[in-house]
């Protein structure tokens, strides 16, 4: 069965906007895993913009299914193994950038990233690679020692979201999918992924987790502040 995971990371940018505890991260986490997601992704950044490392140990405390996303560095392995995430994804990190743009760069990085992903894997936490979508990525990672990659989706979401051409894209990540698949390594697919793009992928049978979180937060505060706003007027009446 296909899995969900949820990344919440921007309930935690609500919550800092105002250096209070409101929404709280473990209620938020609480309530994504009685929906039924399959997961839940923190990402804990080198600047800490939105997770804290306080946050990551509760969440590690409480025993749910964590994907901690992090840069490949030594530093922050050790944060993991300290934490004993479920999982852990690395991904490229730049301080300047708004989101994760691009994939790992495999051929600059491999060496530091084989030793962590060696290190992570002993120690029981499963370790994936956040790539751009190529066949020469899926062959280094099998390299590596990476049982699992996430396919880096924002191209395709993009070319979708703006009525563009997506087939090449597409293509190009069932192709990958599919190699994956054949050299046993587990594909998962996110970025930028919204109702239409999620629903084209499930084309490709290869893909056996989307890791969804922007959308969702931003569609839950959509659907969610009639509600609230209704149970405000019922307390002034």
């Amino acid at each position: 069965m296909t899995k969900l995971g949820i990344n919440i990371d921007h309930v935690a940018t609500v919550r800092n906007a105002r250096g209070e505890g409101h929404p709280s991260l473990i209620e938020i986490a609480k309530i994504v895993k009685d929906s039924g997601a399959d997961s839940i992704t923190v990402h804990l950044r080198e600047d800490r913009r939105h997770i804290k490392d306080q946050d990551l140990k509760i969440l590690c405390n409480k025993k749910y299914l964590i994907n901690m996303e992090m840069a490949a560095n030594i530093k922050m392995m050790e944060i993991a193994i300290k934490n004993k995430p479920k999982f852990v994804c690395l991904v490229p990190e730049k301080r300047n950038e708004v989101t994760t743009e691009g994939g790992l760069n495999l051929n600059k990085n491999y060496n530091l990233i084989k030793k962590i992903v060696t290190k992570l894997n002993n120690k029981n936490i499963r370790t994936s690679l956040f790539i751009d979508p190529s066949i020469r990525n899926i062959i280094l990672s099998k390299k590596i020692g990476a049982k699992c990659v996430e396919l880096h989706t924002g191209k395709i979401s993009r070319l979708v979201k703006n009525n563009k051409n997506f087939s090449n894209e597409f293509l190009k990540i069932k192709k990958c999918s599919k190699f994956g698949i054949e050299n046993n390594i587990e594909i998962h697919a996110g970025h930028g992924l919204d109702y239409k793009t999620t629903r084209l992928l499930t084309k490709i049978s290869h893909i056996t987790e989307y890791n969804i979180g922007h959308f969702i937060i931003g569609e839950s505060i959509k659907i969610g502040i009639s509600k609230v706003i209704k149970n405000f007027k019922k307390i002034i009446k």
